[in-house]
């Protein structure tokens, strides 16, 4: 077989957010962070005032560094809670309200204006990178708070339930951060080459988990392979097409996705998993590579891989230990 192994660990050093990314996000937040406070202490005093918590792949450690376009912007984003935490529900106001209040507040802070979207208000930077403001309301003591969803009512979402569900798969899913990011990269590469819109990260977070298969715990290759082996395996059956929110309020994600949509995916996932397999049980390791990085993209280096096949090396290895044995 060939091993891609060395090729994968490389790829994950390429792919894995760098320390200078994750300080400026951190010190974009904290900007936001202190515009929102202030804008609400000095204009509505007799308000709550809002708090924050982290979520998505900054919070549990998935973030990428992003595929840089032709004019060298680069897509990536951090997602940050406001919560508005009351004493009861007789102090929440419409949804809307908070939309526009969290726009007010940031409106002005970067040269792009910022988008009000149904599940969050987004702050957007000269490099193409966005930060996403989704708001919540709680009431203290309940132990789920509330998203403000422009389209939807009010419904319980717990953001902080879902990484410490995440910190648990971890535990004893040895590489699942690995192949969360693997995932992740295939879709950049994917929408990027090829124009096509695969599942969200959020999505494939949690199919990485429901999946993660590790029959090799040496090898990120194999395990990548087998997971992928195990989510097509699952998803092609029919009314499987499932992948439910492991925490509240529990729904099916794909629950709104189009017979396009849907079979576009799975169409890609099965491609993906065939050429995994052919990589995997290839004798010749650059061969191997080369199927992995239509994939991943010129990110996913070959340069080390071996062009060799593998049997007759090891044909000629064993020969040479003969020839220099002194038992021969």
């Amino acid at each position: 077989m060939a091993n891609n192994h060395e090729q994968f660990v490389a790829f994950h050093d390429a792919i894995k957010a760098n320390d200078s990314r994750i300080e400026k996000l951190k010190g974009n937040r904290k900007a936001l962070r202190d515009r929102i406070r202030n804008y609400f202490k000095n204009n509505l005093e007799d308000e709550i005032q809002p708090k924050f918590y982290s979520q998505g792949s900054f919070a549990v450690g998935t973030i990428l560094n992003p595929i840089v376009d032709d004019v060298g912007l680069a897509a990536y984003d951090l997602d940050d809670g406001v919560y508005f935490i009351g004493d009861s529900e007789d102090e929440k106001h419409e949804i809307q309200w908070y939309h526009d209040k969290v726009y007010a507040a940031v409106d002005g802070h970067t040269e792009q204006a910022p988008n009000d979207k149904n599940a969050c208000v987004r702050v957007n930077y000269a490099d193409g990178h966005h930060i996403d403001l989704p708001i919540y309301f709680k009431v203290d003591g309940d132990e789920h708070p509330q998203l403000a969803h422009k389209k939807k009512p009010w419904a319980k979402q717990d953001a902080k339930q879902f990484n410490e569900w995440f910190e648990e798969q971890c535990d004893n899913k040895t590489y699942l951060r690995e192949i969360v990011r693997f995932l992740k990269a295939w879709r950049d590469w994917i929408k990027y080459d090829k124009s096509v819109d695969l599942p969200c990260g959020f999505i494939l977070t949690i199919l990485a988990a429901n999946h993660y298969t590790e029959n090799d715990a040496t090898r990120l290759d194999v395990i990548m392979k087998d997971t992928l082996v195990s989510m097509q395996d699952e998803l092609s059956k029919e009314g499987h097409f499932i992948c439910k929110r492991p925490v509240s309020p529990g729904e099916d994600l794909f629950e709104h996705y189009s017979d396009t949509k849907r079979n576009t995916f799975l169409s890609r996932l099965k491609s993906f998993r065939e050429d995994a397999e052919r990589a995997v049980n290839s004798k010749n390791q650059k061969e191997g590579c080369e199927k992995w990085q239509k994939y991943f993209g010129d990110r996913f280096s070959c340069s080390t891989a071996k062009d060799v096949d593998d049997d007759a090396q090891q044909k000629e290895f064993a020969g040479t230990i003969k020839k220099n044995s002194q038992y021969a």
